[in-house]
């Protein structure tokens, strides 16, 4: 794959149900790209206990953070206000926050935790309950967790080199330009 070069680091969030493929995907970018991923569950599982779990993985992001690297995180992204404190948190550390989400029907997504015994059925159900789908401003990327690891890398290499381009325009039209267009506030 094309190497792509970015003006500003990103911190990537993995959004999707669980078995939806997102941990899969993450390895595979993280690997790809030599970036660093955390695996926030991971954490968790080895944790003695939630507080000691939440330290960790706070430390952890925060080592990274001072790399100033591109990295892949997977945490508790199933409602917006995790994703929001997320996004602030990439913000503040100069980071660019990007949703990557990782979209598969609930049956399969249940039949891959199951299967795979990650979660007992009632476990999944309260994880499709909390889940709040990624709103428009969150501007999320979506791939599908159907498809190839190719497909999925090259629709996310897509979006940042897109938003690469978009960063190396000049933000200021000419003079004369700027006064023959009406001027509109997003």
């Amino acid at each position: 794959m094309k190497p792509v070069h970015l003006s500003r680091p990103h911190a990537i969030m993995m959004v999707g149900l669980p078995g939806s493929g997102k941990t899969f995907f993450a390895q595979q970018f993280a690997e790809t790209f030599n970036a660093p991923f955390i695996n926030a569950a991971y954490v968790e599982e080895r944790g003695r206990d939630e507080e000691a779990s939440s330290e960790l993985n706070a430390m952890f992001l925060g080592e990274i953070a001072r790399t100033n690297q591109t990295f892949i995180y997977e945490g508790d992204s199933l409602s917006r206000t995790h994703r929001t404190d997320f996004a602030r948190w990439a913000r503040m550390h100069n980071y660019q926050p990007l949703f990557v989400w990782v979209q598969v029907d609930e049956s399969t997504c249940r039949r891959r935790v199951l299967k795979a015994q990650t979660m007992t059925a009632e476990q999944f159900d309260s994880a499709v309950k909390r889940f709040s789908e990624p709103h428009v401003h969150e501007k999320p990327i979506v791939i599908s967790g159907k498809h190839t690891y190719a497909t999925q890398a090259r629709t996310v290499l897509s979006r940042l080199g897109s938003e690469n381009r978009s960063a190396a325009r000049p933000s200021v039209q000419p003079a004369e330009r700027v006064v023959q267009r009406p001027i509109r506030v997003q």
